[in-house]
């Protein structure tokens, strides 16, 4: 009871106001940071226009892309993977700090608006193993799918794919491993009908491999177009 009535407190801006988690100030009441600290939080500054890479100029392929078209459609990342951005993912995802997460979503939503980003049919989060997500305790992904529709309209999103095997994280492995790592470590649980265009949420991307092995599923089982949809890359 303590927690609802916490809630609403915190939705009616009464007695308990929205505080800025990066500087500690008032917030808003959309979002739990303040505006001067959400233009700080960093954009790539030039970036490839098929895996969303930041370089020092805009290039539709960057070199590895012309060496290796991706599956996936087009990435839109949200900010760059540094500073202030690196430590809320963190603290989203290994503290538990979901509203860490809010601010990441809210925040990769305007920016995908400020871009010209296409609304898919649906949002699919990238799926963890069971193992991981019970000593995780939650799926950052599908959180920032829930937090995106909230601040989309109510862009719908569905747990498509499931991890049918469990396999090493890929931040603990060298760039040239990552792909196979993946391979054939994603299944199709349920595509909705009339689903032609999707967007994969996850909170970074660095080589991207874990996300192509999701497109690969979904072009599959019949999608025509895979953007990824992530709120910083590395």
């Amino acid at each position: 009871m303590l927690v609802n009535l916490r809630k609403a407190l915190r939705v009616d801006g009464w007695l308990y106001p929205p505080v800025c988690l990066l500087c500690g100030l008032d917030g808003r009441e959309t979002i739990d940071c303040c505006e001067a600290c959400e233009v700080e939080l960093p954009r790539l500054r030039a970036q490839c226009g098929r895996c969303g890479l930041e370089l020092e100029r805009p290039v539709e392929l960057c070199g590895r892309c012309s060496r290796r078209l991706p599956v996936f459609d087009r990435c839109w990342p949200g900010m760059a993977y540094r500073g202030e951005v690196e430590r809320l993912v963190q603290r989203f995802k290994f503290q538990r700090d979901l509203a860490a997460g809010r601010v990441l979503a809210t925040v990769l939503a305007r920016r995908l608006s400020e871009a010209g980003a296409t609304r898919p049919d649906l949002m699919v989060p990238v799926p963890l193993h069971a193992a991981r997500r019970w000593r995780r305790g939650f799926n950052q992904s599908e959180l920032l799918c829930r937090d995106l529709s909230r601040s989309l309209q109510g862009l719908p999103w569905a747990d498509a794919l499931h991890r049918r095997r469990a396999t090493h994280a890929q931040s603990e492995l060298p760039a040239d491993r990552r792909r196979g790592n993946v391979r054939n470590a994603f299944a199709l649980r349920h595509l909705p009908p009339g689903v032609r265009h999707v967007a994969m949420v996850d909170d970074v991307m660095t080589t991207g491999s874990t996300l192509d092995e999701c497109a690969r599923v979904l072009k599959r089982a019949g999608v025509e177009r895979v953007d990824l949809w992530v709120v910083a890359r590395a």
